[in-house]
């Protein structure tokens, strides 16, 4: 596919040719199904969403040029990769999406073609997850091009899994592969585990969970119980072709599930389960929490790693 640069010299081929009414009218076309009518999508201050039982969960990610994607990644993948890292952000809850508003952030100078095609890919991923697209806001800002999506989901069962609640001695588990994200174009190509989550979050023997966005080295922390240590076990991790260790661990945007099962689970029956449920994504063992001063000698130690971090 022709790279196609979001801005353009052309006025007649920019934003700013249509202005805003008209650019909120196309945009209404683009998303086409996923866009309910007004009071329940586009249209009104607010958007109606029906209530459902049980909690709600609520969750917001960007998507930035030069930050998240550039010229070289086509304007559909850019739409998609805004509603699947937010819909990563509920999978890792065991959750279920329902509907999502967005505010666009443009360049007057940025192309009406490369923002129908992101509006569309948006709307494709939209479609393929069950999710509504029913409203946002468009703003004019020069030399910016983003986009901030808030997604609204509820849980997929009675339970929802929190990054607390893990305790020393538990398995620390991963989905997919790891690693060279970028390289690989897994940023964005990547498949949210909206399905896997919802399994785990009914697997009692499985305690904690998040998906890994800024690095498996930084995300650990946020799982690991007071007083305890990540003790990875050397050559376990998963890697993406082409990927290092420190890739795996400190790159991010793997947008796959880390997650703690119990220390006296029967790890086999949960992972026989998980084969026959899920037999084209892997899970894998990479190690266990373990209290401080109990760690095994040479064991993999992160405190010299990070991963992303904005401002550092």
């Amino acid at each position: 596919m022709r790279r196609l640069s979001p801005f353009t010299r052309q006025p007649r081929e920019s934003v700013a040719a249509l202005g805003e009414v008209r650019l909120i009218a196309a945009i209404r076309k683009w998303l086409g199904d996923t866009s309910p009518r007004s009071p329940f999508g586009i249209g009104d201050d607010c958007a109606v969403l029906p209530s459902v039982p049980g909690a709600s969960l609520v969750t917001v990610d960007p998507v930035i040029h030069g930050r998240h994607f550039d010229d070289s990644v086509p304007p559909e993948a850019v739409g998609g990769k805004l509603l699947k890292r937010n819909l990563s952000d509920i999978a890792a809850m065991g959750g279920r999406p329902r509907a999502a508003v967005l505010a666009v952030t443009l360049d007057a100078r940025v192309r009406i073609r490369w923002l129908e095609r992101f509006y569309r890919g948006l709307a494709a991923a939209a479609r393929e997850h069950g999710v509504k697209i029913v409203g946002g806001d468009v703003a004019e800002a020069p030399g910016v091009l983003a986009a901030s999506l808030t997604l609204v989901g509820s849980a997929a069962g009675r339970r929802i899994l929190t990054r607390r609640g893990a305790r020393a001695g538990d398995w620390i588990y991963v989905t997919g592969e790891l690693g060279a994200s970028r390289a690989s174009g897994h940023h964005h190509a990547f498949t949210p585990r909206l399905a896997e989550g919802a399994w785990l979050a009914t697997r009692a023997e499985v305690r904690s969970m998040m998906d890994i966005s800024d690095g498996l080295a930084k995300d650990l922390a946020a799982l690991t119980p007071p007083r305890s240590i990540p003790d990875l076990e050397a050559g376990s991790l998963p890697l993406r072709k082409g990927a290092s260790a420190k890739s795996a661990l400190t790159e991010g945007e793997d947008y796959e599930l880390v997650f703690a099962v119990a220390s006296r689970a029967d790890r086999g029956t949960l992972e026989t389960a998980w084969r026959r449920r899920f037999p084209r994504v892997r899970i894998t063992r990479i190690g266990r929490f373990r209290a401080i001063g109990k760690s095994r000698r040479g064991a993999a130690s992160l405190s010299t790693l990070h991963g992303y971090e904005h401002f550092r």
